[in-house]
């Protein structure tokens, strides 16, 4: 299970990233672009995606992973539920929602790609 303390806790090591919380939900962003973001019960999470890929994920693992709602499918989004997710695999997603804001020389600095 993963907890927004979590998250913090990568995000806090992220360049440019910063934490805010908007109408009682816990979001993380890059500038103006929020890249995760939890439901205000904490136990859904969502986070920057591929849209061409996001229907893939989803037919992997429909259990933990499903698309945002309707009037958040034009964004790059998918979103995961946080009793199902393990702490390895929000490290990967997280990262790479994060990598998906900043400008590619911060994402090689940081990630050494």
């Amino acid at each position: 299970m993963v907890t927004v303390a979590d998250v913090r806790a990568l995000a806090r090591t992220l360049p440019r990233s910063s934490e805010h919380l908007i109408h009682d939900r816990v979001k993380f962003r890059v500038g103006s672009i929020v890249y995760v973001a939890f439901s205000r019960d904490e136990a859904t999470m969502g986070f920057g995606f591929p849209k061409e890929e996001r229907a893939a994920l989803v037919a992997t693992q429909p259990d933990l992973f499903f698309l945002p709602g309707v009037s958040d499918l034009r964004f790059n989004w998918v979103c995961c539920h946080t009793a199902r997710l393990d702490h390895d695999h929000m490290t990967e997603l997280v990262t790479e929602a994060w990598r998906m804001c900043v400008p590619k020389f911060l994402a090689r600095q940081r990630l050494g790609d």
